[in-house]
């Protein structure tokens, strides 16, 4: 063998051994359990809406500024049920802040929101 194959030979090896390190594992392994803990954090809350007059006018404005609230990773908006569904991180904002900042949209005079509480299966 040649200087030229023994030294291809060996940064083969080199690379054949870092490429099986255990490190990727531990690396997925951390960024699962943060995801899981991330999580762990979302709650999904309903309220009650009245004062919607419409679905485009109302509705679609209460979920789009739902939507960008900080805290916020979900809305949807039904005029026809008049409810907001909206999942939250829990660490980032409270069911009384949206509560409230549903009731404020549109200067507060025209939206009041509740939380709606889960209905108990019998």
């Amino acid at each position: 063998m040649n200087t030229k194959s023994v030294f291809l030979s060996l940064i083969l090896s080199c690379l054949l051994i870092w490429s099986c390190s255990d490190e990727p594992k531990k690396l997925k392994s951390k960024n699962v359990k943060s995801g899981v803990l991330q999580m762990a954090k979302i709650q999904t809350v309903s309220f009650a809406v009245s004062g919607m007059t419409c679905e485009i006018g109302c509705a679609k404005t209460i979920q789009s500024k739902l939507s960008k609230k900080e805290g916020v990773t979900d809305a949807i908006v039904v005029f026809s049920d008049s409810t907001a569904t909206v999942s939250f991180d829990s660490s980032k904002t409270s069911t009384t802040d949206i509560s409230s900042f549903i009731s404020g949209i549109a200067g507060g005079d025209a939206y009041t929101a509740s939380e709606l509480k889960p209905k108990k299966s019998l």
